[in-house]
């Protein structure tokens, strides 16, 4: 066996470790009608929502030019990852009346503002390539731009 192969089955063992730790814990700590509700929940919110979003997603951003599509994907994909990890806080949980110190900013205009500042940076990508385009079609032979030799093809090589 090579270093790699040794580093790689520490690595699982490692992970399976942890794995079993967890199990453990939920095993001993939760009760199982709270744990199978919890599962049965985020099974139903997989299937109700988050399929049937992605979905919609995909079929719309279809309709986008090919060129412009990765870019409205990715930017879909990071707007999708921040609101999952911020709607916690949107949604005030653990927000206590007697202690307003917690939770003590306007969490869903921010939000909306990191949401706002990703769309503008997609936006930005796509005039900036939209513009790279066009100067390159600018650079079309008679057109008076600067204008790469063409590549001899295997036949005229050969002769």
């Amino acid at each position: 066996m090579n270093a790699r192969t040794v580093s790689k089955a520490a690595a699982y063992a490692a992970g399976l470790a942890l794995i079993a730790v967890g199990l453990r814990g939920i095993v001993d700590e939760v009760p199982l009608a709270g744990w199978a509700k919890w599962f049965a929940g985020a099974a139903v919110l997989h299937d109700a929502v988050l399929v049937p979003a992605v979905l919609a997603a995909g079929a719309l951003t279809g309709l986008v030019p090919a060129g412009q599509r990765r870019v409205v994907r990715a930017a879909l994909v990071i707007g999708a990852c921040v609101t999952v990890v911020a709607i916690p806080v949107v949604l005030a949980y653990g927000r206590r009346a007697d202690e307003p110190s917690r939770l003590p900013l306007p969490y869903g205009r921010n939000l909306a503002i990191v949401l706002g500042a990703i769309a503008a940076a997609a936006a930005c990508v796509l005039v900036a390539r939209a513009a790279t385009a066009r100067r390159r079609a600018g650079r079309m032979p008679g057109r008076g731009g600067a204008t790469r030799a063409r590549r001899p093809s295997r036949k005229e090589t050969r002769r």
